[in-house]
């Protein structure tokens, strides 16, 4: 099956820590492979924002009061989308968006785009429907009512999410700090709070994976972020390339915090 899949997607193992296809015990490791070291390097200015997974970007853009492109003529809501509590909703409202998808092919660890401390992650049951570019296009609201595993981190300009929406075949979605989210699914939101001893990821950091091909979205606040003029709808993009800049001011603030402490 590992072979046919390879063969069929077109997989590129010559970048995978395993590059043989007889190596994996079960699809799913690999499905979820490593690559090898340096096969994604990450940008040395630390005022880059970085793709945090391979795949093909869905939209990039602006949130326009509360208000989150889909696709042409399609639009969704950060409240939805993070679970309908305004007070995580709220700092979004005017900010930046970039949606990735994964296609089967795609290495499917997620990393982090900028450092930050978790705050809170909430697991939102819903539909299973395919997140590929016929079903956006066509799905009202789908990346709001799909399934999925919401992180907020707290970082040096501000609160930055990430939505690790699931899809149909997604067996499950996992990260680092607490394992398996989903299954099981149910039908009532959960919530975690980290107020003491909060995990810590730096940039480009694994943070999870998803046990199948599926979406992630990342969100920051209004004025902080620049996203990168070259990516624009259907762009194939790898994790660690660049995604976005710190706003000048922004980051001159954040280094003026940094020498103060």
């Amino acid at each position: 099956m590992i072979r046919t899949f390879i063969k069929l997607y077109g997989v590129d193992m010559t970048q995978a820590l395993e590059p043989a296809p007889a190596a994996y015990g079960c699809f799913n490791e690999f499905f979820t492979r490593a690559l090898k070291p340096n096969a994604r390097p990450i940008p040395l200015d630390p005022d880059t924002v970085v793709c945090p997974a391979d795949g093909t970007v869905s939209r990039i853009g602006a949130i326009t009061e509360g208000r989150i492109i889909q696709a042409k003529g399609k639009e969704f809501s950060v409240l939805e989308l993070l679970g309908g509590n305004p007070d995580n909703a709220e700092p979004f409202t005017n900010g930046r968006f970039a949606t990735i998808y994964l296609s089967p092919r795609d290495y499917h660890r997620l990393h982090m785009p900028l450092g930050g401390t978790l705050r809170e992650m909430i697991h939102v049951p819903g539909k299973l429907f395919s997140v590929n570019a016929a079903t956006t296009a066509n799905v009202p609201n789908l990346f709001a009512r799909n399934e999925r595993v919401i992180a907020l981190f707290d970082t040096q300009i501000g609160p930055m999410a990430l939505v690790l929406v699931g899809a149909i075949f997604v067996a499950s979605i996992e990260t680092i700090w607490h394992g398996v989210v989903t299954p099981p699914t149910g039908k009532t939101v959960r919530t975690w709070d980290y107020p003491a001893n909060p995990p810590v990821l730096a940039r480009g950091q694994e943070m999870g994976r998803f046990n199948m091909g599926s979406t992630v979205i990342v969100l920051f606040g209004d004025g902080v972020v620049d996203w990168d003029e070259s990516l624009q709808a259907d762009t194939i993009v790898r994790m660690g390339q660049t995604l976005g800049r710190l706003r000048a001011q922004t980051a001159k603030s954040s280094d003026n915090r940094q020498r103060t402490a």
